[in-house]
């Protein structure tokens, strides 16, 4: 089991930017970035394979949100630019050592606590 913690959430106005990062304890084949917000779904925002960098993204961060990696820290990165009221919610970290839809959440098998992003209107 891989060991995920986050870092990087907090509170800016619509249009502001912030970096989450992610630290892991091991290898992750492949990982990314996962949203809830009260009342609603857990939602996969961005993932992205250790090896490749092959990238995903949901539709509504495309061209605002961009996932990295540095294999060398093992450290999973979330910049978020032109943040929206929308995108206000607890962002989770997960991991997982297999392919699969990449925006599932039950496809993952380890996770981080979560880091709260709150964007004002």
């Amino acid at each position: 089991q891989v060991q995920l913690l986050e870092s990087g959430g907090g509170s800016v106005q619509a249009g502001g930017s912030l970096r989450l990062s992610c630290a892991a304890s091991a290898y992750t084949y492949f990982w990314g970035w996962f949203r809830q917000a009260p009342g609603k779904e857990r939602e996969g925002v961005a993932a992205i394979y250790t090896n490749s960098g092959r990238a995903y993204y949901a539709d509504s961060v495309k061209g605002r949100f961009t996932i990295s990696r540095d294999n060398a820290k093992r450290t999973l990165y979330l910049q978020m630019n032109g943040l929206k009221p929308e995108d206000t919610a607890v962002y989770y970290c997960a991991a997982r050592p297999s392919d699969g839809a990449w925006s599932v959440a039950s496809t993952y098998q380890d996770w981080g606590q979560g880091t709260q992003v709150t964007v004002s209107s």
